[in-house]
């Protein structure tokens, strides 16, 4: 078991207990630093989806940063069972958890969101099985962070608007472009 520290917001320096399992990797705090510095610190009334919820790094820190909602999905029961806990140590009353399939639920929500964090499993084929479902879910001038173990520079019409690397991991800001404009 390791940890992770949100590093912004109203649970800033708490820590988060993250199970050992296979493909778990916690986004780096350089790397959610740099995300949120690209946000902006505070996420008031946005409706957050993290997508491959994990270690919950990326969804408790947008919670903590008093996002209006935010909903985490995670397929693995066993990953999903450490995030319920720490929900509840965390008392996030902004934050829901939902155990399923990324593509069934983009599929089938009728929910919008603000800000989209999809970082799914590497060399899996994800990103190309929820690129053509990714939009629907999307609110007007939403933005969706993605990380991935290659740079994608273009995804699912989206703008891309700003990226970095660390390590190995290329991560991206995309947006939906401004009325009239492509991406």
């Amino acid at each position: 078991m390791s940890k992770v520290r949100i590093i912004g917001g109203t649970h800033r320096s708490r820590l988060i207990e993250v199970p050992d399992s296979i493909g778990l990797r916690p986004t780096p705090d350089r790397v959610r630093e740099t995300l949120f510095n690209w946000l902006g610190q505070e996420l008031d009334g946005l409706h957050c989806l993290d997508l491959f919820a994990g270690s919950g790094a990326l969804g408790f820190e947008a919670a903590s940063r008093e996002a209006a909602s935010v909903t985490l999905l995670e397929l693995a029961p066993k990953v999903a069972s450490h995030l319920r806990e720490n929900q509840a140590k965390l008392a996030f009353g902004n934050l829901k958890l939902i155990t399923g399939d990324a593509l069934k639920y983009l599929q089938n929500t009728p929910e919008r969101f603000d800000l989209v964090f999809l970082d799914p499993p590497y060399r899996q084929g994800w990103l190309e099985r929820l690129e053509p479902h990714l939009a629907k879910v999307l609110a007007p001038g939403a933005r969706v962070y993605l990380e991935a173990e290659e740079a994608v520079d273009a995804y699912a019409g989206l703008a891309l608007r700003k990226s970095g690397k660390a390590g190995q991991v290329h991560y991206r800001l995309f947006a939906l472009p401004p009325a009239g404009e492509s991406a």
